[in-house]
């Protein structure tokens, strides 16, 4: 049986997803076969496993920590929000259908059992396994059925870790609170606390320390200071949002209120002196360099929200001015004439489109997921220089676009098949491709491009590229919770 432990945290954006991905490295270091575990995740940034399977980004994100590939085994439960009280369900990496909370509370316990096949899966081929609880365990209302914190603990008796967030304030409250309204079994599994985000001087910390250790009867195991770092952290709460200084090259990310796989642009982090900012209102769009429309959980919604904001006016203005804009994946299906959904995958009817590109999208039952692989044909306009670029992603989409001037040909690696895809003319650019830039050289490119359009010399990424860079960013991580938890203490509370 593999060696476990859990992390739980006082609420969610507590910090529970980078630190289950800082243990993974440690342990990885330290010679262990190590898997990430989160039983059930809400998320609307999603990957296609290798076998055409849908995971949340949080444990692809571990996963790359732990040095292994993701499996849908690592997140057998994905909920993908489609409005505020409803929620695309994906078990086992398939899509179940569309359920309101109500009716997943209720189906809640029978999921149980594909949980637990997962975990024991898992087991059957790990050392270690960190486990990360989602949102707080003291949600009493929620208790019954639990299937994310203390009720999956008790299902495969697991050790736990509480983090507290002390940026927000309060972390001592937070981790009392907490503790105080599980049961006496619940708070028992608890075997240390983890105060995260601090900034100062740690030993002003000390005399709560030792009060909330007497309060509790649970020994603070660590004190992990506030360290930025590039890595993916849970979409709903991510910091990425409230970015808003532009730098010297500015891309500009409309922040749709059903936004998706916003990872997509991740990438553009790690070259310095350029931005990726998130806008949600036409104030904050300033002058960008280029406008991306990211993907989108419910396309037709979210272009009504673009027409009432004011933000899809002013993006067709700044087209028209000479503004580069991209869609991807949602923001691809806006941009064209129509938006057809016969089948109410999403609000039923129809919409008109941003006219951008000459065609009509047609939202279908079944759901593409797959990985791909290809090249840039012939891109005309400012982006140009990404003719024949080589790249790699996913899609994940409900809908077929046949757009008239495709700038990519890709590969389906999962099927085999080879097609066209995109859409390029001018200064208007798209694709359904997820990851369009995470490969080779691409991003940099189109960096460049902006760069020289403005003057600029050319901008070069991280050294050794995007893959060494989140490399060193995982073993920073790692570091950083060897520097500040008590590791001998929480390899003790596994059994190690």
């Amino acid at each position: 049986m593999a060696h476990l432990i859990m992390i739980q945290g006082t609420m969610s954006g507590a910090g529970k997803s980078l630190l289950t991905a800082g243990l993974c490295r440690v342990f990885r270091q330290d010679g262990y076969r190590v898997l990430p575990f989160k039983s059930q995740n809400m998320a609307l940034n999603s990957f296609v496993t290798s076998d055409g399977l849908e995971m949340g980004r949080a444990q692809v994100m571990q996963a790359e920590a732990a040095g292994v590939p993701p499996s849908v085994d690592m997140n057998p439960i994905l909920l993908k929000p489609t409005g505020d009280t409803g929620s695309q369900l994906i078990v086992n990496g398939e899509v179940r259908g569309n359920f309101s909370a109500r009716e997943y509370f209720g189906m809640k316990k029978g999921l149980a059992a594909d949980i637990l096949a997962a975990f024991r899966r898992l087991e059957s081929r790990a050392d270690v396994i960190v486990i990360e609880g989602a949102g707080s365990p003291a949600e009493i209302n929620l208790r019954e059925d639990d299937i994310v914190n203390m009720g999956l603990a008790e299902m495969v008796d697991a050790p736990v870790l509480l983090v507290g967030d002390i940026d927000r304030g309060g972390v001592f409250a937070q981790l009392y609170g907490t503790a105080a309204l599980l049961r006496p079994e619940e708070r028992a599994r608890i075997r240390g606390l983890v105060i995260n985000k601090f900034r100062g001087d740690r030993t002003l910390l000390d005399p709560g320390i030792r009060q909330i250790e007497d309060l509790t009867k649970i020994p603070v195991l660590g004190v992990v200071p506030f360290c930025p770092l590039g890595l993916e952290d849970e979409d709903s709460l991510t910091e990425r949002f409230q970015r808003r200084e532009p730098g010297n090259i500015d891309l500009a990310v409309i922040r749709f209120p059903r936004i998706s796989n916003f990872t997509d642009f991740d990438v553009f982090e790690s070259f310095e002196g350029v931005s990726a900012r998130y806008v949600a209102e036409v104030s904050a769009l300033r002058d960008p360099d280029l406008i991306f429309l990211p993907g989108s959980k419910n396309t037709m919604c979210d272009l009504r929200w673009m027409r009432e904001t004011g933000l899809c006016e002013e993006v067709l203005r700044r087209c028209r001015a000479g503004t580069p804009v991209f869609g991807i994946c949602g923001g691809y299906q806006m941009m064209g004439s129509m938006i057809r959904d016969p089948h109410c995958v999403e609000a039923g009817g129809a919409v008109r489109g941003m006219g951008l590109i000459p065609a009509e999208t047609v939202l279908t039952e079944k759901k593409v997921r797959t990985r791909v692989e290809g090249s840039f044909g012939q891109v005309p306009g400012i982006l140009s220089p990404l003719s024949g670029k080589r790249i790699e992603g996913y899609e994940i989409h409900m809908g077929e676009t046949h757009a008239v001037r495709p700038i990519l040909t890709i590969r389906d690696r999962i099927g085999g098949s080879v097609r066209r895809d995109g859409f390029g003319e001018r200064n208007v650019y798209g694709s359904y491709v997820h990851g369009l830039f995470d490969a080779a050289d691409a991003a940099a490119v189109l960096v460049s491009s902006l760069a020289a359009e403005k003057g600029m010399p050319p901008v070069s990424g991280p050294e050794g590229g995007r893959r060494r860079w989140k490399e060193r960013q995982y073993d920073a991580l790692a570091d950083l919770i060897r520097d500040s938890f008590d590791m001998r203490r929480v390899r003790q509370i596994m059994g190690l």
